[in-house]
């Protein structure tokens, strides 16, 4: 038994003017919020765990990526495989062969030596 707005005991547990199944759409937006909230706490955590992780290890967690990239541009995987002298004698070997013409020889072994 539940007590109405003047005080008398009455029988209904809902104010008639509202639907009941407003009840549940307001329980689904807690619940929304709830599960929302405890998305964003996991991220946060999980970025605090990595980040300390990082930082144990020597790491910058804000440059670890300019850091990696700096690593590949320095180390041998990203080198040429064929040395400047390599490169030049192909280039004067075509150019012998006649697959590319005077301008293309001497344009392809400036950009050559500049690199």
């Amino acid at each position: 038994m539940t007590i109405d707005d003047f005080g008398v005991q009455g029988d209904e547990t809902h104010n008639p003017l509202i639907p009941p199944v407003y009840d549940l759409a307001w329980t689904l937006v807690v619940l929304g919020g709830v599960v929302t909230l405890l998305g964003i706490v996991a991220v946060v955590v999980v970025t605090v765990y990595r980040s300390r992780r990082m930082v144990a290890r020597g790491q910058n967690p804000l440059t670890v990526q300019e850091d990696i990239a700096y690593r590949a541009m320095q180390s041998q995987t990203l080198a040429p495989t064929t040395t400047l002298e390599q490169r030049l004698a192909e280039l004067d070997d075509l150019h012998r062969r006649g697959v590319i013409t005077d301008d293309e020889h001497r344009t392809a072994r400036a950009e050559t030596l500049r690199a």
